[in-house]
């Protein structure tokens, strides 16, 4: 989503399936239980190989700006080095993209309103230049953020300004067939009458175990919770929507989440808060909120949109982009309690730090800066989780998104 605004809260939620028979419901929740394990808290690629050299792919904004689409470089892990490969590839507005688990195919979601379209593309990793394969439209507006099911054979969308969200298969030659579910988000909307006046899905990714599929909606204050069947690629909501759902307090303003590591714990991103509330799995029917901890300095005043969400490959610390106050906001994680100390907010060295990206070392973290046309790189502390500013910087037209490929 392309514009802003704040708010604050915290809460509780509980996945309650009363209408169904009660064996059946205790059969049901054991296994969604289970399944609220570890989601990517980025969108770097899985499975990466023991190599120190990664391709990156940048999405941008093109409109209004010099942009012509995706960008790549190349990353040296050993010694922080980011350098321009040029244009990937001319797409309008890629505001997310993803690489295929196979490192053949990126998906970009192309965020240009009523004409937007989530496109394929062939990936050639030795020269880092993506060929059209084809686009298909998302059923709705302004897809924001994708993702892949756990088997790599569906893309997800989530259209912020129609609050829809769309699975589309993926065909043999990467290609996406037409989609296979297109759910609009329902349920009650939340207290902001300018930012909450409908369903704006923000964030989508799967359950570990493939059987669910999470959505962070703005507008309705909740993560949704559908059942994917990933035999025929369907979406089903479950009833009573305000009962089968993550709900926060009202005025959050669910932007996106990440799973702990063991799968004990989910941190939810409130873009209207730019505060992180934690959720603890009790292992029964119930998900607890047992904390909610700003982003923020305390006595920081002014506006700010916190925008990405990240847990370290260690599982020790999280971070969080503010876009206002432009900085990263540092904590560490309680192993066992999973609950948030606030360290520092660095700043970005830039303006709206829209996105993040560790990278798969977990050495570095790149922000990436949109109104000032930067990606900036800071040096991890593996014992303390701080960031140290590398020097490193490099400049692209409107950055809004980055993903990694093991070269």
């Amino acid at each position: 989503m392309k514009s802003p605004q704040p708010v604050q809260r915290t809460s509780v939620f509980l996945l309650n399936f009363f209408s169904m028979k009660i064996t059946h419901r205790i059969l049901l929740s054991a296994v969604l239980i289970a399944s609220l394990a570890s989601v990517p808290a980025s969108h770097a690629q899985k499975n990466i190989s023991s190599s120190q050299k990664y391709l990156v792919f940048a999405g941008t904004y093109t409109n209004k700006t010099q942009s012509k689409g995706i960008y790549a470089f190349e990353f040296d892990a050993a010694t922080g080095k980011l350098t321009a490969k040029g244009v990937a590839a001319e797409t309008p507005d890629p505001s997310w993209v993803i690489v295929h688990p196979s490192g053949k195919f990126l998906y970009a979601a192309n965020e240009t309103g009523k004409a937007s379209t989530v496109s394929a593309f062939a990936l050639d990793a030795k020269t880092a230049k993506l060929t059209p394969l084809n686009q298909m439209a998302p059923q709705g507006e302004d897809p924001c953020y994708l993702s892949f099911d756990k088997t790599g054979k569906y893309v997800f969308a989530a259209n912020y300004s129609s609050g829809t969200v769309t699975a589309f298969p993926i065909l043999p030659d990467g290609k996406l067939g037409k989609p296979t579910a297109t759910p609009k988000n329902q349920g009650t909307l939340g207290p902001n009458k300018e930012r909450q006046e409908a369903p704006h899905a923000h964030w989508i990714e799967p359950s570990s175990d493939n059987q669910f599929v999470y959505v962070a909606d703005l507008g309705l204050d909740r993560i949704l919770i559908y059942k994917f069947d990933a035999a025929v690629g369907t979406l089903a909501q479950g009833m009573p929507v305000d009962k089968f759902s993550a709900t926060p307090s009202p005025g959050t303003g669910p932007r996106h989440a990440a799973f702990a590591p063991n799968g004990k714990f989910m941190y939810l991103l409130g873009e209207m808060s730019s505060a992180v509330t934690v959720f603890a799995n009790d292992g029964h029917n119930a998900f607890r909120s047992i904390q909610q901890i700003s982003g923020l300095p305390e006595g920081f005043k002014g506006r700010n949109d916190a925008a990405e969400i990240a847990i370290h490959p260690s599982g020790k610390f999280l971070y969080t982009a503010n876009r206002g106050q432009d900085t990263i906001a540092v904590f560490s994680i309680d192993p066992s309690k999973g609950t948030l100390t606030h360290l520092e907010n660095v700043p970005t060295q830039g303006k709206e730090p829209r996105n993040f990206v560790i990278d798969p070392t977990g050495r570095y973290l790149l922000a990436e800066n949109q109104n000032s046309d930067t990606i900036v790189e800071f040096k991890i502390d593996s014992t303390t989780g701080k960031l140290t500013p590398t020097g490193e910087v490099v400049h692209i037209p409107a950055p809004v998104c980055l993903t990694f490929l093991a070269n």
